[in-house]
Formats: structure tokens, C-alpha cells, sequence
């Protein structure tokens, strides 16, 4: 069952700024530290800091229910599989919304596709319910 979706846009040249103005300061606030080691190593990083940025939004979205709660920017950590791809890792209260909104028996599964085309940073996330008796292989 689908929990919710959430699409997001940024442009690159924002996230370009926002480091110009803020420094390591916005970096520290918004990013984990996977993320931040991560998007550094990149040969284009402002992108990759971007997309993770979209990202971020797209999950918000999904769940519905914005930062009106406790929520931290870092309880949303982009990283990637052992295979390159894209995933969220939450914790925090970003893991507790994301119980709330499950329904009992069930697990949720996030998925997500993150691109960019300069000077476009986009993320879709897709959140859905997975009945805890199915077996996942």
C-alpha cells in the first residue's frame, strides 16, 4: 500500500549559495556527517549536496506532515546501498513520524531516485507499506 509520495526540485545554484553565505555552518546543520563525507569526496559536490537537499524535501513531502514537528534536517540521512544506490536512512523524530504513519502489521519500505541535470537537482520518494508477514528477498 502506498503511505505517500513526494517529489522535489532545487536548483543547484541555491545550494551554491547557501554554502557561499553560510559556510560549514549550513553544511553542519542540514547534512549528517556520512552525507558530508560522502558529497565532499565528489568531484562535482555542490550536486551532490543538492540532490541530497531534494531529497530531504521529497521525504517530507511523502510523510505529509512537514517540520511542524521536532524533526532534524540530519534525521534524514541520503546515503547509498553497498551497489551505489540511493536510500534514506531516518532516525529520530523523522523515525517516529515514519512509524506513525505505517500501519500496525505492516513495515515501510522508502523508495527513492535522486537526479540531476544542471542546473536542476531532483528527488522522488515513494514510501510504502509492506504487510510484515510477506517474505522480502
Amino acid at each position: 500500500m502506498i503511505l505517500g509520495i513526494g517529489i522535489d526540485v532545487v536548483k543547484i545554484n541555491r545550494i551554491e549559495s547557501l554554502f557561499k553565505r553560510h559556510g560549514d555552518r549550513f553544511k553542519t546543520k542540514v547534512f549528517a556527517l556520512s552525507e558530508r563525507e560522502t558529497s565532499d569526496k565528489r568531484l562535482n559536490d555542490v550536486e551532490a549536496y543538492a540532490k541530497r537537499w531534494a531529497a530531504k524535501e521529497a521525504l517530507i513531502k511523502a510523510l505529509g506532515l512537514g517540520f511542524r514537528t521536532r524533526m532534524r534536517w540530519k534525521d534524514i540521512c541520503i546515503c547509498n546501498t553497498e551497489v551505489g544506490a540511493p536510500k534514506i536512512d531516518l532516525t529520530g523524530e523523522s523515525k517516529k513520524l515514519l512509524d506513525k504513519v505505517t500501519p500496525i502489521n505492516h513495515v515501510a519500505k522508502i523508495h527513492l531516485s535522486i537526479s540531476d541535470d544542471y542546473p536542476w537537482a531532483h528527488a522522488m520518494v515513494l514510501l510504502e507499506a509492506i504487510p510484515a508477514s510477506w517474505k522480502r528477498e
